[in-house]
């Protein structure tokens, strides 16, 4: 019908088995794919040619959680050589890590807003116009 979504389903060529993360990955990183991934792979949503995401998001994951732990060891400002108080360069970090997983965490279907927009059909059980809108 015209203006439905498709009822979402398991994703064709899923993942039924959780692969181990890759190697190369940071402690922190390899941490949230074991937290991440199964629940992927069991709801099958998930395919091996996706995994390269998953691995941008845990990265993500893992860099900002790195960029915290040099705030908590170095404090959120220092003194820089001319004197001034200066905001800590990990804060950018963790900033553009916190984007980067949320914008990723959302792809992968991991945050509650992306779980309902992908519920399938539209609210109501009625019709959507091609512009999202119940008619």
């Amino acid at each position: 019908m015209r203006g439905r979504k498709a009822a979402v389903t398991a994703l064709e060529g899923a993942l039924s088995t959780v692969p181990n993360p890759p190697a190369w990955l940071p402690s922190y990183a390899k941490t949230e794919w074991r937290r991440v991934v199964p629940q992927l792979v069991a709801g099958r949503k998930i395919a091996s040619h996706e995994l390269g995401t998953v691995e941008a998001y845990c990265l993500a994951v893992a860099n900002m959680r790195q960029a915290e732990a040099m705030i908590a060891k170095d404090g959120i400002t220092y003194v820089s050589p001319t004197g001034e108080l200066k905001r800590h360069p990990a804060t950018t970090l963790v900033k553009e890590a916190v984007e980067a997983s949320r914008r990723l965490a959302a792809e992968l279907g991991l945050t509650p807003a992306s779980r309902t927009k992908n519920s399938g059909g539209a609210p109501g059980g009625s019709e959507a116009s091609e512009f999202g809108v119940d008619i």
